[in-house]
């Protein structure tokens, strides 16, 4: 491989420390990070996506943090049109460029490219959207698991818009959604570095309940209450946000938001620590082994360079 630009990606559970992993090494190869965490993208959510501080941003060049709003119609494919460009514009000036996220999906679309997959018609996309409003989220996922047990162990099952595009897709196709996703992979102009970071449960699990507990001191039941009108949006149909939607219309105690938030979130970072961990390219650290990281990370490069010496 002819091609000295390199792709570092640090990917991994939530809470387990990739912002600030990500931000030293962009530090220390002189270059700017592109987050790969779909909820961070939108400028209205900012205490529940845990986005970089102000101070961390003024760190290290961030791009697609605060890029889109929740009224836009956004998507891993759009995503990956625009994330291709920005890198074609950095690796002009860089040799390395730094994607950090959660969002496996994002991740791929990237590194491997995302398939186009084929738009429903307004009769199957009304179909699923009645059996969600008359029977619930559980029907969508009982539903999929029928049609697609493959995805159905991969995606976010508290994710309605995840689910009913998998089921579009499934009706529309007469197939799997998931086997329709593991189309050819695209040749990119940059070689790709895969960091995967992981950490004991019990220490994942009491990170996470801390960090809600910080999200709520922080005013997130503020933030929630100031998106009301926007509950629908496809943006706010994720953990942190919908439990406080539920509080906020009476469903449920503020006491039982909360701890819904944690166990979410927790049955969250165990589906991308499964998703990640399907990936042979990933090379599995500690957050807390930065000199380890880095000696890979130019191990990775010396052996690329010498091996295609030209």
């Amino acid at each position: 491989m002819k091609n000295k630009k390199y792709l570092i990606v640090i990917a991994g559970p939530t809470a387990i420390g990739k912002t600030a992993l990500g931000i030293e090494l962009a530090q220390l190869f002189h270059t700017t990070i592109i987050s790969a965490d779909s909820r961070q993208f939108f400028r209205e959510m900012s205490i529940g996506t845990a986005k970089p501080s102000p101070e961390e941003l003024k760190k290290v060049q961030h791009y697609f943090i605060n890029s889109h709003s929740i009224t836009e119609n956004y998507n891993v494919g759009k995503y990956e049109t625009e994330a291709i460009q920005l890198l074609d514009e950095l690796f002009t000036t860089k040799d390395i460029v730094i994607m950090v996220g959660g969002s496996g999906l994002y991740i791929d679309a990237v590194c491997k490219g995302f398939d186009e997959l084929p738009e429903a018609n307004e009769t199957i996309r009304e179909k699923i959207n009645t059996i969600l409003e008359t029977e619930g989220i559980t029907a969508l996922q009982n539903l999929l698991l029928e049609l697609d047990p493959v995805y159905h162990a991969q995606v976010d099952l508290n994710n309605p818009q995840r689910l009913s595009r998998a089921l579009e897709v499934c009706f529309t196709t007469g197939k799997p959604y998931s086997t329709l996703r593991e189309g050819k992979i695209k040749q990119r102009n940059f070689n790709t570095i895969k960091i995967g970071l992981t950490a004991p449960r019990e220490l994942l699990y009491a990170r996470i309940n801390n960090r809600v507990d910080d999200m709520m001191k922080q005013g997130l039941l503020e933030e929630v209450r100031k998106l009301q009108e926007y509950k629908n949006a496809n943006a706010l149909q994720t953990v942190g946000y919908k439990e406080l939607f539920d509080y906020l219309d009476g469903k449920i105690s503020l006491q039982e938001a909360v701890a819904l938030i944690k166990q979410n979130t927790r049955r969250f970072a165990k589906r991308q620590l499964t998703w990640f961990k399907r990936d042979p390219e990933m090379k599995w650290f500690e957050p807390q082994e930065p000199e380890s990281i880095v000696t890979f990370i130019n191990q990775q490069i010396n052996h690329s360079e010498q091996s295609n010496p030209n």
